[in-house]
């Protein structure tokens, strides 16, 4: 098995939501996301997608998006993100995924060679700017959801490698340790993948290994339209 990641789909809910208007790059992106899949992504293998699915607000407008990534390669693994408004009762998303897709929030899925776990995230204080009040408890209680992810996680793994999945970053480029960070290495992640940046806000994104795990960007657009192989 390999373990690929893509992330921030925004598919149209129905709508017909033109991407384009983010850019020329973002021209008929899913054509371009499905033609690489297809190339890269056998059934045995598993696709992680953390947030930003789908444009819909309600969940059976998700439907027809969610159908889409249904009919790609391998098992698909989501988390919620921040446009994901039709994401409500975890029960009702998971009874409505087509067969091959497992949705996370705040738990963890096995995947026989390592286990990953996942949760939303939430912006990170940065040298220049402090959270607000408000964000801040967000923040708390997103770092809390992720432990108890980890835990989650943890007691599934049986020495095999920790994957862990966000919607937000867990750690900027040039920025110190947040705790989402403290948390992953608390746990012996060995992985962590995210999105939510997009156009200018690519470079301020952490790709790379720091304090022995591996980041990775995986917001579509930063990856060319293209699922990026992280494990395996």
């Amino acid at each position: 098995m390999s373990l690929f990641a893509i992330g921030d789909l925004h598919l149209s809910g129905g709508d017909n939501k033109p991407m384009d208007v983010f850019g020329p790059q973002w021209d008929r992106h899913f054509l371009r996301i499905r033609e690489n899949w297809q190339k890269l992504v056998d059934e045995e293998d598993t696709v992680l997608i953390p947030g930003d699915i789908s444009w819909a607000m309600q969940l059976q407008d998700a439907r027809e998006d969610l159908e889409e990534i249904g009919c790609l390669p391998g098992r698909k693994i989501l988390c919620k993100g921040n446009h994901d408004y039709w994401w409500n009762s975890i029960s009702q998303v998971r009874a409505a995924l087509p067969d091959g897709m497992t949705a996370l929030q705040h738990n963890a899925a096995d995947l026989g060679d390592a286990v990953v776990c996942a949760t939303r995230g939430w912006m990170i204080p940065t040298r220049e700017t402090p959270l607000s009040e408000q964000d801040a408890k967000i923040c708390r209680r997103e770092a809390e959801r992720l432990r108890l992810a980890l835990e989650d996680a943890s007691s599934k793994a049986g020495g095999r490698p920790l994957i862990v999945m966000t919607h937000y970053p867990p750690l900027l480029a040039g920025e110190t340790d947040t705790v989402f960070t403290e948390l992953l290495e608390a746990y012996g992640v060995h992985t962590a993948v995210y999105g939510h940046l997009h156009g200018n806000g690519i470079q301020n994104g952490f790709t790379g290994e720091h304090h022995g795990i591996r980041y990775y960007l995986v917001s579509c657009d930063s990856i060319g339209f293209s699922p990026k192989r992280i494990f395996g």
